[in-house]
């Protein structure tokens, strides 16, 4: 079963998460699998979209928010896009759209970011919104200060952390066709760090000295963790190989599973923005609409009366049909 655990380092300034999604990153694969007009992911792509998806369950589970937070890497290579969307209850799923070939070894720089325009977006999107309130994204480039190319996710999300939330941060990744894993380390800010004055400012500056110090040497610790480990070994094994000189205060742990967010009723909003006369164009053409949920496989069918039902107000027509499958 899948489980997410945060820690806590007792006495320090510092907190931590891992996650281990086994039965969730499965049922993923499988229904990518089943589909038999896409198939299987490259395994490059799986493993970047394992990543992808711990990292969002790590990320998703710092925050209080009620809502999604939705992972997305973009750019000009064969991965147009890859998405990884986590709910606040832990739900999660993730897809990705390619449309070239992608090598058996292709790094991240040749799935997606071939000429340095690849992004990384993370956006929050409240699930009840207030009139007028757009999600909060953050965007930050597939490539270090001085246009580097970055091959590894963790150190994309490093980065976004750091100039998005001022948060050091050691991020741990790895994917397989079983387990998808992350270990999470962050040095949190104490009260009043960045607004002292004074003659309190040199004591100030000698007790953060010593709050980095603690975290570079729990982050070091955290660096020594192998893609191997990571994905062979128990989330005590790893905790204690990795901290058994530390006094942890861990958590009650949390369940993360795949669940899809699509419905009849949204694909149906969705095609009424499309428009009528779009849809009566490919109602004339098909003699349906069908459309495909890219994260779950399922299908949704409207047929012309389907179709008109959607346009017409909803005090004058019964409900849409059920799903054909």
């Amino acid at each position: 079963m899948s489980q997410l655990f945060k820690f806590i380092f007792d006495g320090l300034p510092v907190r931590g998460s891992i996650v281990r999604l086994t039965d969730a990153w499965t049922d993923i694969l499988a229904r990518r699998e089943s589909n038999r007009t896409t198939g299987a992911w490259p395994p490059p792509v799986a493993e970047l979209l394992g990543e992808m998806a711990a990292a969002g369950a790590l990320m998703q589970s710092n925050i209080k928010f009620n809502g999604a937070l939705v992972l997305q890497i973009f750019g000009n290579g064969p991965v147009k896009v890859a998405v990884a969307e986590v709910q606040h209850d832990l739900t999660l799923r993730a897809t990705a759209k390619v449309v070239g070939d992608v090598g058996v070894n292709a790094k991240l720089s040749e799935m997606v970011n071939q000429e340095n325009k690849g992004r990384c977006a993370i956006t929050l999107d409240p699930q009840d919104k207030f009139p007028g309130q757009q999600p909060y994204q953050g965007v930050v480039p597939l490539h270090g200060d001085r246009r580097e190319k970055i091959e590894r996710l963790s150190e994309v999300l490093e980065h976004y952390m750091l100039q998005s939330e001022q948060l050091d941060t050691k991020l741990v990744l790895a994917a397989d066709n079983k387990v998808a894993a992350g270990l999470l380390i962050q040095r949190l800010p104490t009260a009043g760090e960045g607004n002292l004055a004074g003659s309190m400012v040199s004591q100030a500056n000698e007790d953060e000295i010593g709050l980095n110090e603690d975290f570079n040497r729990i982050s070091i610790l955290a660096s020594s963790l192998t893609r191997q480990e990571l994905l062979e070994l128990d989330s005590d094994a790893i905790l204690h190989r990795l901290f058994w000189e530390e006094k942890l205060l861990r958590f009650e742990p949390q369940t993360p599973h795949f669940a899809c967010t699509c419905s009849r009723e949204r694909v149906a909003n969705m095609i009424r923005a499309l428009g009528r006369d779009e849809a009566e164009s490919i109602l004339s053409e098909r003699g349906e609409i069908d459309v495909g949920c890219e994260f779950c496989g399922q299908q949704y069918r409207f047929d012309a009366v389907d179709a008109a039902q959607i346009f017409t107000s909803p005090g004058d027509q019964p409900p849409v049909t059920t799903a054909v499958q």
